[in-house]
């Protein structure tokens, strides 16, 4: 007979018991995360009549996952072989691995629709033949460290997660006193500025953050992080994470909320759990290489990762008793999410952009744009300025090849310092076609810092890119990441043969010159006046990127053995806009007019102080929709 957990959820239970035939014997009813596990020992029943769990679905509006009660599971090796026999050889697995806490077996596949078969054929053979539920997921095409520890931990220590996600189940569904009537908003960061994104979301039972990042400009406590210090944020009625995407502005300051006590989910896409559990790591490599401060270590990216419950675009997910959470597609980078947040039952819906573009790139499908109801828009307004409207992609693209042929002609190596994750892999692409089309001098492309890493992450999950590269990797079984232009940099040793060589082009992180071998490059390129530096994405206001794009030319950078050097910066420096994730103004706007939902009030964030107003007053005149650009913990009540 399945336990009831206490009276709060004897409802939940109760309905479960009455609507699911006997003849299916429930042995337990556990809560997984935002779903609930039901335990049977008759699953092909179940099987046979999916409406049933379907009804149950719909009547509860909960996500319900179905699994075998142990005693009817096959021994672990004796279901690898029948599993073996029942995927086709063309699916080509290359690993099982067997989770029995949730009777799970996690089958890995260079090509996971065979082994899915058609309308799901071949798992149902699999449920039905072993007891196990399998979860195919895709082979790395390309090595990822990050892919195969993040896979191995999870499964490694599946009693640890399956505990966490009945805590998280049991807080998601505990009992409300009443029912949600107020919806408050503080932004602790990246309001009237870019960097240490974090909005704080209240109810009247219920707390959620937007994003937890950092601001690699600052080194001051006060402006690098949000502002959890504040008498209004408490880590103990936190009940949600939302983590948008990985770029550490918006990620960089999750582990923290570990290393103080939170035990809560953070809710992410998939590719945006692996990203950011790469950059999190780094930022702690990178700031220990240069002698600073980490406010966080590796246990606490672990507790990030063990509690992280990712989440498909378009699928709405309980994240607190009163509050609903979708995702959808930002096209910034992979895996960037549009939140939107459902309050209440119908009592208010937001939307917070993060970070978006409304337009198609060559790595990424635009913005999704389609949302059942908004009541508050929150947009992002990095490039919502008057003159902030960007050339289009051919004529930046043109720019591109232009300026590293004529730095080829005269002797030159180029430098692309880049965010590992979105600008470099659409450069890469990039300057691959255009080389193959001759219309760039061929040279060796060289890739280092996390650049490699996060490519490799790319290949795992091609249904989040274009439907151009999606079709490639899918279908054509071509890897558009690959390439005979392309040269890992396997070794800082490896770094001085490349500044003294021939002709190339360097793509090294970090993307702001704030760390990584890009700033290495730099120091050893800076005084050839044949060379040339090339920003292709935005420069935080403070950081080293962004005081070389505004002139300055004397530099102090840290040398071999941590020596600070004086630099001479002699090199060509360029900035090519137009290859920015994010939307210019006119794509902004567009959006705000084009939204399926037109919402009642606009707040804008994430930009500098002069283009959140500019950017506002234009919406609030073109719209007549009340906009707002708050500072920094000012608290806005939405009901």
């Amino acid at each position: 007979m399945p336990k009831h957990t206490n009276s709060a959820h004897s409802k939940i239970m109760s309905a479960i018991l009455e609507n699911i035939p006997q003849e299916a014997e429930v042995t337990r009813i556990e809560f997984e995360g935002p779903r609930l596990a039901i335990y049977v020992k008759n699953l092909n029943l179940l099987i046979e009549q999916s409406h049933v769990v379907t009804d149950i679905v719909n009547l509860l509006h909960k996500r319900i996952v179905i699994r075998s009660d142990s005693s009817i599971r096959m021994p672990e090796k004796q279901a690898e072989e029948m599993i073996s026999k029942l995927i086709p050889p063309e699916a080509a697995v290359t690993s099982m691995n067997f989770d029995p806490s949730l009777g799970e077996v996690l089958i890995e596949a260079k090509k996971p629709g065979l082994a899915i078969g058609k309308e799901g054929a071949t798992l149902q053979e699999v449920i039905k033949a072993t007891g196990w539920r399998p979860r195919v997921l895709r082979a790395q095409p390309l090595p990822s460290k990050i892919i195969a520890t993040i896979r191995h931990m999870t499964y490694s220590e599946s009693e640890d997660r399956s505990r966490i996600l009945r805590d998280v189940g049991e807080r998601i569904f505990r009992p409300t006193i009443s029912k949600a009537g107020n919806v408050r908003i503080t932004p602790l960061g990246g309001s009237r500025e870019v960097g240490r994104s974090c909005i704080m979301v209240e109810a009247n039972e219920s707390t959620v953050l937007l994003d937890c990042g950092i601001n690699p400009g600052s080194h001051d406590p006060n402006r690098a992080f949000p502002r959890l210090d504040v008498d209004e944020f408490g880590i103990d009625k936190l009940d949600a994470v939302i983590v948008t995407h990985a770029h550490l502005d918006h990620c960089g300051l999750v582990p923290f909320l570990y290393k103080y006590g939170y035990d809560g989910p953070v809710y992410c896409s998939e590719p945006t759990s692996a990203l950011m559990t790469l950059l999190q790591l780094d930022y702690l490599d990178v700031t220990s290489r240069e002698g600073g401060y980490a406010p966080f270590d590796q246990k606490n990216v672990r507790e990030v990762v063990m509690h992280t419950i990712p989440l498909k675009y378009g699928v709405v997910t309980d994240v607190a008793p009163d509050m609903k959470l979708t995702l959808h597609n930002a096209g910034h980078i992979l895996g960037s999410s549009i939140a939107h947040l459902h309050i209440g039952e119908g009592l208010h819906n937001i939307v917070y952009t993060s970070d978006y573009k409304f337009g198609k790139t060559m790595l990424l499908e635009p913005a999704s744009l389609v949302f059942p109801r908004v009541e508050t828009l929150i947009t992002e307004s990095t490039y919502g300025g008057q003159g902030d409207v960007m050339p289009s992609r051919s004529t930046v693209e043109s720019r591109l090849v232009s300026v590293v042929n004529e730095t080829f002609k005269r002797g030159g190596k180029v430098l692309i310092p880049m965010p590992a994750v979105g600008r470099a892999q659409e450069i890469m692409m990039i300057l691959d076609n255009h080389m193959k089309n001759g219309a760039l001098m061929e040279a060796p492309i060289y890739v280092d810092g996390m650049i490699s890493e996060a490519t490799a992450i790319h290949t795992v999950y091609p249904e989040y890119l274009s439907r151009e590269i999606k079709d490639k990797i899918l279908h054509q079984d071509v890897n558009p990441f690959q390439s005979d232009y392309f040269v890992n940099v396997n070794h800082p040793s490896e770094r001085e043969g490349i500044v003294t060589g021939g002709p190339s082009v360097i793509l090294a992180t970090s993307g702001m010159l704030e760390g990584g071998p890009a700033v290495e490059y730099l120091r050893h390129m800076a005084q050839d006046e044949k060379n040339t530096l090339i920003f292709v994405s935005y420069q935080i206001e403070g950081t080293l990127g962004s005081r070389i794009r505004n002139g300055v030319r004397d530099l102090t950078l840290q040398g071999g053995m941590g020596k600070v050097e004086a630099v001479k910066l002699n090199l060509v420096v360029e900035s090519l806009e137009g290859f920015s994730g994010h939307s210019d103004r006119n794509q902004i706007i567009e959006f705000v007019r084009r939204i399926s939902s037109r919402p009642s009030r606009v707040i804008v964030n994430h930009g500098e102080t002069r283009k959140c107003e500019q950017l506002a007053r234009v919406i609030s005149t073109l719209f007549k929709i009340k906009t707002t650009a708050p500072e920094n913990l000012e608290t806005l009540r939405l009901r």
